[in-house]
């Protein structure tokens, strides 16, 4: 079994695959100022099992295409959406987010928790931008580093899992370039990370080793995953999840050159 086939097995039972949560979602939806009677066209892209469109139908007068790549997450969403009677304001979509099958302007939100960094926070940006109208909204989360400087542990590692890590104020700056006007930005606090995603994570271990009989390769992911929580747990003061809301500026504008950003896609 090829390693994307047990990441899925490992992730596809947990309502969240990466941190978040439902408070968390409402926080962003209430900073973006979205009117909850209004009819709005979302895409939520990297939408995983469901987690953040699922609030966003429940909350929100809204059509939502849940874009994601893999087609097993896509499957449990649709199944949790139909058990909560919420299947007929999310539409499921199977596609890269680096090819998405969208008419310009064609989205009044997009949303992104937790899953830009897989195209990159800069060339996310500068892609997404098109596909929505005019005063539009994007709300994405995004890895963060929350000090000026960090020990050099946590540095490296994130200097070679996503090499777009940096503060706020950098990420910031990169959505005024990108034809952005931010509006506001939050930190995920610890639960997020801790009893919404990683406890989750870890009680459903040994039952993946045990479907997988402790292949070498089902190991090696559990080992990894392990080490992720560790750091985690040691430097949890030097980064986090932010979470960045802004409108895209009205009229024309003149999108730079996004070759810098591809290294980190």
């Amino acid at each position: 079994m090829h390693e994307i086939e047990l990441l899925v097995d490992l992730h596809k039972g947990a309502d969240r695959q990466g941190p978040g949560g439902d408070a968390e979602t409402v926080k962003a939806i209430d900073l973006a100022g979205l009117d909850r009677d209004v009819p709005l066209s979302i895409a939520d892209i990297g939408c995983g099992t469901g987690a953040s469109a699922l609030v966003l139908a429940r909350l929100l007068n809204a059509r939502i295409i849940a874009v994601d790549f893999l087609q097993e997450f896509l499957d449990v969403l649709s199944g949790r959406a139909r058990r909560a009677g919420m299947d007929d304001k999310i539409i499921p979509l199977c596609a890269s987010m680096e090819r998405l099958p969208f008419e310009s302007e064609a989205f009044d939100v997009i949303w992104s928790e937790g899953a830009i960094y897989n195209i990159g926070y800069g060339k996310g940006l500068a892609d997404w931008r098109r596909f929505l109208k005019p005063g539009g909204l994007l709300v994405a989360s995004e890895i963060t580093w929350l000090t000026t400087s960090r020990p050099p542990q946590i540095q490296n590692y994130w200097d070679n899992q996503y090499p777009e890590i940096d503060t706020a104020s950098a990420k910031v700056k990169i959505l005024e370039e990108n034809g952005y006007s931010p509006i506001g930005y939050f930190v995920l606090p610890e639960h997020c990370w801790l009893a919404n995603y990683y406890d989750p994570m870890r009680s459903s271990m040994s039952a993946f080793l045990t479907r997988h009989r402790g292949s070498e390769k089902a190991r090696d992911i559990i080992e990894a995953e392990r080490r992720e929580i560790e750091l985690y747990l040691n430097y949890k003061a030097y980064f986090g999840y932010g979470v960045y809301v802004a409108r895209k500026l009205d009229g024309a504008y003149s999108l730079p050159d996004v070759s810098e950003y591809r290294q980190g896609s």
